[in-house]
């Protein structure tokens, strides 16, 4: 299963596949699982849906690594927008973003700028979260979150268990009292930067999530748990207790189509659950992430393309 996730991380950032693959329409039949359509209007009625189940609900506008000032420009501009329709729901309705696609490949403080703007508008309860890219963009990415916290306190970002250096940025982020997202990892990473095996990962994804649930209680730290593997879910749910962390105070966030009935299993058991949706036209690449992380996905996929 390792050759065919390298594979499919491989396929991720292969242009030729990037632009072919989408036209054909059991590809797109298979992401409507995951993606519930390529416009705002759409995730907007899908994250409405959640939200009348008792889930909350983030919003990713996909795209990453843009070279063009006036695209990154525009994709701020689109976040505020977002911000600004969902900001009297009921629920907890955030937004997720990525650095790159908000510049930072051409410009870092072009990049800080942009997420300036997205804390402006922000309400004080809308959070904005920064997404973790691949381990390259760490650094920068930790330092622009870093300032970003410096002048709002409704900030976020994702840390990725599968590297070996989360532990040592979490313990370093802790004193800011921040919110952190805690997920496995999805990108093409080096053995000599990330575990390479699944259950070290689990191992450490454990871990790091204990960190943070003490930190949270102790400290007021938002701590996310970003997963879909329900023996972890179960694991971390039974720490949670045992420490004393109400359910309402342990936080999970899901993808939007993935482990539906454990999204409303939790969601009914009253645990905080947010929903990331995701939508636009650049979704090749997210989609072929998604496929290497779970098996599960792919199977679906191919049942689509065998039976019709």
């Amino acid at each position: 299963m390792g050759v065919l996730r390298t594979l499919l991380l491989v396929g991720s950032q292969n242009r030729w596949l990037r632009e072919r693959a989408p036209r054909y329409r059991f590809v797109r039949r298979t992401v409507e699982r995951f993606i519930p359509g390529e416009t705002l209007e759409a995730a907007l009625e899908a994250g409405r849906a959640l939200q009348e189940q008792g889930i909350g609900t983030v919003f990713t506008y996909l795209g990453e690594n843009i070279t063009n000032a006036r695209e990154a420009e525009a994709v701020a501009a689109h976040y505020v927008e977002v911000l600004a329709r969902i900001r009297a729901w009921e629920r907890p309705a955030e937004i997720s973003v990525k650095l790159t696609q908000l510049g930072l490949d051409l410009d870092p403080e072009l990049c800080f700028a942009n997420v300036r703007r997205l804390l402006e508008a922000a309400a004080p309860h809308q959070t904005v979260w920064i997404d973790m890219e691949s381990s390259p963009y760490v650094d920068i990415t930790l330092e622009i979150y870093r300032r970003a916290r410096a002048i709002s306190s409704n900030v976020g970002v994702c840390l990725q268990a599968y590297l070996y250096r989360t532990e040592r940025d979490l313990l370093s982020l802790l004193p800011l009292r921040p919110a952190i997202r805690l997920v496995k990892g999805a990108y093409r990473e080096p053995p000599d930067r990330a575990f390479p095996r699944k259950r070290d990962v689990n191992a450490n994804f454990f871990a790091l999530a204990r960190h943070l649930l003490s930190a949270a209680q102790r400290d007021g730290v938002r701590a996310a748990i970003a997963t879909h593997d329900r023996a972890l879910i179960r694991r971390i749910a039974e720490f949670a207790a045992a420490s004393g962390i109400p359910r309402s105070e342990t936080e999970f966030q899901m993808l939007y189509g993935i482990q539906r009935e454990e999204q409303r299993r939790l969601a009914r058991e009253g645990y905080r659950l947010l929903v990331l949706i995701s939508y636009g036209s650049s979704w090749f690449p997210w989609f072929m992430r998604r496929l290497a992380e779970r098996p599960a996905n792919l199977l679906f996929l191919l049942r689509h393309l065998i039976l019709g």
